[in-house]
């Protein structure tokens, strides 16, 4: 299956088990945003033999969830996700599609926490100062996991995603010379976010 259609058949799975969560007693479904402190993996420098740390930068999510169950739970969403990391030679930024499917239990009053696999489909991704090749794996997997407060109608989470394995990018620096320069796409951050049940 092409990567087009698992992400089409992602969407249509979030939406087909949002919609069918809503008329399930006791759950529902809403709306999350917030902000990501997001870092990728190292950055591989051909010439000098060296590998760079990357320092992390702000980025952002927005998109819809669904929940089934009260005590104990599952969450699954779909997010649109923009993420930067700066290293030495620019900014690199991705923009994603995340379709989280997060087990959850309520452990005491507001404070929950849960876990889960995290698909992710890359939409694009862009190197200031520099042209990339295309990413070895635009699908691929990751964990999330995390605390939650949530009152009546309002949400707040913060959890931790990591990609399972690396995703590298070949890195192009000038117009006529292909670098061997490489990069590890996976994502690596802290993620704030605010829900509202509808």
């Amino acid at each position: 299956m092409s990567y087009t259609k698992k992400i089409i058949a992602i969407i249509v799975l979030s939406i087909v088990t949002v919609s069918s969560i809503k008329a399930q007693e006791g759950s529902g479904f809403g709306l999350r945003a917030g902000i990501n402190y997001n870092a990728n993996g190292d950055y591989f420098n051909s010439i000098s033999m060296a590998s760079e740390d990357p320092t992390a930068a702000i980025g952002y999510h927005l998109g819809v969830f669904g929940k089934l169950g009260d005590k104990l739970y599952v969450k699954p969403e779909l997010v649109y996700t923009k993420t930067k990391t700066e290293y030495s030679i620019g900014d690199f930024e991705v923009q994603k599609l995340d379709a989280p499917i997060l087990v959850g239990l309520k452990v005491i009053g507001p404070l929950s926490v849960f876990a889960g696999p995290s698909f992710q489909y890359i939409l694009d991704t862009e190197f200031e100062n520099a042209t990339l090749e295309d990413i070895e794996d635009d699908f691929s997997v990751g964990l999330n996991f995390g605390i939650g407060l949530n009152f009546n109608k309002i949400g707040i989470d913060l959890r931790y995603e990591r990609g399972f394995s690396e995703n590298e990018v070949t890195v192009i620096t000038n117009n006529t010379t292909v670098s061997s320069d490489r990069l590890d796409t996976r994502a690596e951050q802290l993620i704030l976010s605010v829900s509202f049940n509808l």
